[in-house]
């Protein structure tokens, strides 16, 4: 089983603002009409696993933007309303268990996106491979990427992509 996360940061390392606002990435037009490699990520992604904050904010972006199963991590919702039947639903769980229920479900590959479930799934050395997209803008303050963890993590630089825009994309493996 691969967990990946490939997320969009601020020179700073924050994810979002201090009040979850997202407007800042569209400060930055794609001049390439790429997608910065998101379609090929996707494509090898079998299912995301995404954080109740995180969801609630794809949730206010209107129309429904994932292919794919969505397992929404929340001890506080119990269902996802009638319109994401088949799409989202709602688990919980440590990550290491989390893993375990979407692995006897016939999941390999699972997209873990939010701020405190990546920092969750890092804590337990459940990530296997950061895709992070640098934008060249400085927030502040707001949700950090990354949180302290209990052990170092070594990662394998397996490539850096610079953009017109001036975004920089790298991606990263576990070293094991």
């Amino acid at each position: 089983m691969a967990n990946s996360v490939y997320i969009a940061v601020s020179l700073d390392g924050f994810i979002a603002t201090k009040t979850g606002g997202l407007e800042w990435l569209m400060e930055f037009p794609n001049p390439e009409k790429s997608d910065f490699g998101y379609a090929g990520f996707m494509a090898n992604i079998d299912a995301i696993v995404m954080g109740r904050k995180t969801f609630e904010k794809v949730l206010s972006f209107g129309a429904w933007p994932y292919e794919k199963p969505l397992f929404v991590l929340s001890n506080t919702l119990k269902e996802v309303s009638g319109d994401l039947s088949g799409k989202a639903e709602i688990i919980n769980g440590d990550p290491r268990e989390i893993i375990n229920t979407l692995k006897l479900r016939g999941f390999k590959n699972l997209y873990l996106d939010g701020g405190i479930t990546i920092q969750n799934f890092l804590a337990e050395d459940l990530v296997d491979e950061l895709i992070i997209s640098r934008i060249p803008y400085l927030l502040g303050d707001g949700t950090p990427l990354f949180g302290s963890l209990e052990e170092s993590m070594l990662f394998d630089h397996v490539e850096t992509e610079v953009f017109d825009n001036g975004i920089v994309k790298s991606h990263y493996t576990r070293k094991r």
